[in-house]
C-alpha cells in the first residue's frame, strides 16, 4: 500500500473509532470521512461496506479478547477466569453502541467480514466455559452459543442509559447465577 493510502487508512480507522464510540455502529460514514479529512470515495476504497469498516475497527479488539481468553485458560480458577472474560467482553461491547447487534448478525452470516472474528471470540469463550464446567464450577446446561448470547444480553442492558449506572449490579445478578453453580 502506498504511504499516502496507508496514512488515509490509519486516519480513517482512528476517526472511525471516535465516531462509532460517539454515535454507535450506525454512525454516519460521511461524518467519518469528513473528520478524517478525506472524501467519501477514499473511505469506500478502503472500506467498501459499513461492516468492512467495523471489522477493521473491531478486529484488534476481538483479537485482544480472544488472546485474553487464551491467557485466562491457564489461570488457577476456571470460574473466576470465565467471569472475568465475560465481564471484559461485556465492557468492550458497550464501548461502541449497537455493536452487539452487528456481532450477533455477523456470527450467523459466513459472508460477513466480521464472521471469522466473532466465531473466534465465541470459540475462545466456549473453551473457558468448558474448562469451568469440567472443574464443576459452571452450569453444564450452557454452551458457547449460550455464552455469546448472555454477553450480548448483558451488553444490551448496559447499553441502556437508564440501566448503565447499574451495570455491575446487573452483571452480578445475571451472569453469576446464569454461569456458576
Amino acid at each position: 500500500m502506498r504511504a499516502d493510502a496507508r496514512k488515509n487508512y490509519e486516519q480513517l480507522l482512528a476517526v472511525a473509532g471516535v465516531v462509532v464510540a460517539e454515535q454507535g455502529a450506525d454512525a454516519s460514514l460521511r461524518e467519518v470521512a469528513r473528520r478524517a479529512g478525506v472524501g467519501l470515495g477514499t473511505l469506500y476504497r478502503h472500506f467498501p461496506t459499513r461492516e468492512a469498516l467495523l471489522e477493521a475497527l473491531l478486529h484488534t479488539n476481538f483479537d485482544d479478547l480472544t488472546g485474553r481468553a487464551v491467557d485466562l485458560e491457564s489461570s488457577d480458577s476456571p470460574g473466576s477466569a470465565l467471569l472475568t472474560w465475560v465481564q471484559d467482553c461485556t465492557r468492550f461491547t458497550t464501548t461502541y453502541h449497537g455493536v452487539t447487534q452487528v456481532m450477533m448478525s455477523a456470527i450467523e452470516d459466513p459472508e460477513s467480514p466480521l464472521h471469522t472474528s466473532c466465531v473466534a471470540l465465541r470459540t475462545a469463550g466456549g473453551r473457558l466455559l468448558t474448562r469451568a464446567q469440567d472443574a464443576g464450577v459452571a452450569r453444564t446446561a450452557m454452551d458457547g452459543t449460550d455464552l455469546f448470547a448472555l454477553i450480548a444480553g448483558l451488553a444490551w442492558l448496559c447499553d441502556q442509559p437508564a440501566l448503565a449506572p447499574r451495570a455491575e449490579h446487573l452483571f452480578d445478578a445475571i451472569a453469576r447465577p446464569a454461569l456458576m453453580r
